[in-house]
């Protein structure tokens, strides 16, 4: 039952990121250097590639925090959305930070990604511990 929940999670995680770089796509392309096509999409938009492993980061983000919720008695909603939050804002966006500055990116491309870690990482937490 457990695998269910996580690829619950995973899904819901994978939707926030769906709505949030629905939401921020002009800005992100704008910042991010992808190529864009003729109909001001990103030129790999067909490909299924990034959003199957964006599922799969998805789940194993998903099942990571399954299992550190399970090990630190992380049980109600409250607890899974503020942990999940902080485990983007904290642990993921500051990564991103660092790779980042090393690479010369945007720091908007790290606001916009970085808040996706945040609010996705959320959403996971709260979903996790709803079941």
């Amino acid at each position: 039952m457990e695998f269910i929940n996580v690829l619950v999670a995973a899904a819901v995680g994978f939707g926030v990121g769906a709505v949030w770089y629905g939401v921020l796509s002009k800005p992100w392309m704008e910042v991010s250097g992808v190529e864009v096509g003729a109909d001001g999409k990103p030129a790999n938009n067909a490909n299924p590639m990034p959003y199957i492993m964006g599922f799969l980061a998805m789940v194993l983000v998903a099942g990571m925090m399954r299992h550190v919720f399970e090990l630190s008695d992380i049980e109600t909603m409250g607890k899974g959305l503020v942990s999940g939050f902080g485990i983007g804002l904290f642990l993921a966006a500051p990564w991103l930070m660092i790779c980042y500055g090393f690479a010369g990116r945007p720091s908007k491309l790290l606001l916009i990604d970085g808040g996706y870690a945040a609010l996705g990482s959320a959403a996971i937490g709260l979903i996790l511990t709803a079941f």
